[in-house]
C-alpha cells in the first residue's frame, strides 16, 4: 500500500488552517504544523498546537525571517499547504514568496497549495479597489510558483459558511438577525456557500490526486449554490419567522464607502463582487479547473440547510 503523503501546514492555528490540520489527521496523513516562536506567548494557539500534537501531528518550529529554517521544515515533507491569514493591511499573503523560495531550494515537494480559498484571483482583474489588492497579492504568489515550476493546486472555496451563512450575509454579523434583513440588489445573484470543515476535507483529498495537479479546484457543492434570498428563505422556514426585507441598490450600497476604514472598504468591495457582480458563480469552469464535489462524491458535505440548524 502506498504511504500517505507527509503534509506541512503553514498557518495551522488560523481560521481555515485548523480545519485543514483536522482533515489531514483524520485522513491518515503524517501531519506537520509549522509554528513560529512568537506563538509561545499566545495561550490559545499553544493549546491548539498541543491538541494537534496529542492527535498525532508533529510541531515544526520555523520562521519567515530565517530562510534556512523554512527549507529544513519543507525537507521533512512531501506536500506543503499554506493557510496564511489574508490580512492585506500587512500583506501577509506575500510572505508566501519566502515559502516558494524555500520549496524551490528544498527541491522535494510534489505539491504546493498556496493560501487562496476564496474567489479565483485569475478571474478578478476587474475587481474594485481596494479589495483588488487581495487578488493582486495572490497572483504574485501564483506567478512565483509557476516561474519556479513547483507542482501546485489552487483552491477556490467561495464563501466560508461561518462568516456569511449564519448572518444571512449581513455585513458585520455572524448570527441570524431576529427582525429585519438587508438584501443586495434583488437578492437573486447566485453564490456558493461552503462549510469550513468541508474545505479542509476537499483540500486534503486533492493533494495526491493527479486530476488536480497544476489546476484550480473550485468547491461548488450543488445544493449550496444559492442566492442570498434563497438562504434567507431557508432560515425563515427553519425558524418559523418572517423577516422584514429591505432591498439596497448598488448605488446606495457603495455610497459612503470612501469614508470607511481601509479594512471595511475591502469587505464592502468583496460584498459588491459577490452579491452584485456574481463573481462566485458567473463563469464556467474551464479546462484548467476541476470541481471538488464531482471529483470526490464520497464526501458528505454540509448543506446550507443543515448548517443553519445550529442557530435554532
Amino acid at each position: 500500500m502506498e504511504q500517505s503523503s507527509r503534509i506541512l501546514i503553514v498557518g495551522g492555528t488560523g481560521y481555515i488552517g485548523r480545519r485543514i490540520v483536522k482533515a489531514s489527521i483524520a485522513l491518515g496523513h503524517p501531519t506537520f504544523i509549522l509554528f513560529r516562536k512568537e506563538v509561545v506567548s499566545d495561550v490559545e494557539k499553544v493549546e491548539m498546537l498541543l491538541s494537534f500534537k496529542k492527535n498525532g501531528a508533529k510541531l515544526v518550529e520555523a520562521s519567515f525571517d530565517d530562510q534556512g529554517s523554512l527549507v529544513d521544515a519543507v525537507k521533512q515533507v512531501d506536500v506543503v499547504i499554506s493557510a496564511i491569514a489574508g490580512n492585506h493591511m500587512r500583506h501577509y499573503i506575500l510572505q508566501q514568496l519566502k515559502l516558494v523560495e524555500a520549496i524551490k531550494e528544498a527541491g522535494n515537494i510534489k505539491r504546493f497549495v498556496p493560501s487562496e480559498f476564496g474567489m479565483d484571483p485569475a478571474l478578478m482583474d476587474h475587481a474594485m479597489a481596494p479589495g483588488n489588492i487581495v487578488f493582486i497579492d495572490k497572483l504574485k504568489v501564483r506567478e512565483a510558483i509557476e516561474a519556479a515550476a513547483i507542482p501546485h493546486t489552487y483552491i477556490s472555496a467561495n464563501i466560508f459558511a461561518g462568516y456569511l451563512v449564519g448572518g444571512l450575509a449581513q455585513l458585520g454579523r455572524v448570527m441570524p438577525p431576529s427582525d429585519k434583513v438587508l438584501l443586495y440588489g434583488d437578492g437573486n445573484v447566485k453564490a456558493v456557500w461552503v462549510d469550513e470543515d468541508d474545505v479542509g476535507t476537499y483540500t486534503i483529498k486533492a493533494i495526491d490526486d493527479p486530476h488536480t495537479l497544476n489546476k484550480t479546484m473550485y468547491i461548488r457543492p450543488p445544493l449550496n449554490i444559492l442566492s442570498q434570498k434563497e438562504v434567507i428563505e431557508k432560515w425563515e422556514k427553519l425558524s418559523g419567522k418572517s423577516l422584514n426585507k429591505t432591498y439596497i441598490s448598488v448605488e446606495d450600497f457603495l455610497a459612503g464607502m470612501e469614508d470607511q476604514p481601509y479594512g471595511e472598504k475591502i469587505g464592502i468591495s468583496h460584498f459588491y463582487q459577490m452579491f452584485y457582480k456574481g463573481d462566485l458563480y458567473n463563469f464556467e469552469i474551464g479546462p484548467n479547473g476541476v470541481e471538488a464535489s464531482q471529483l470526490y462524491p464520497e464526501v458528505k458535505y454540509t448543506t446550507v440547510d443543515s448548517y443553519l440548524e445550529r442557530y435554532l
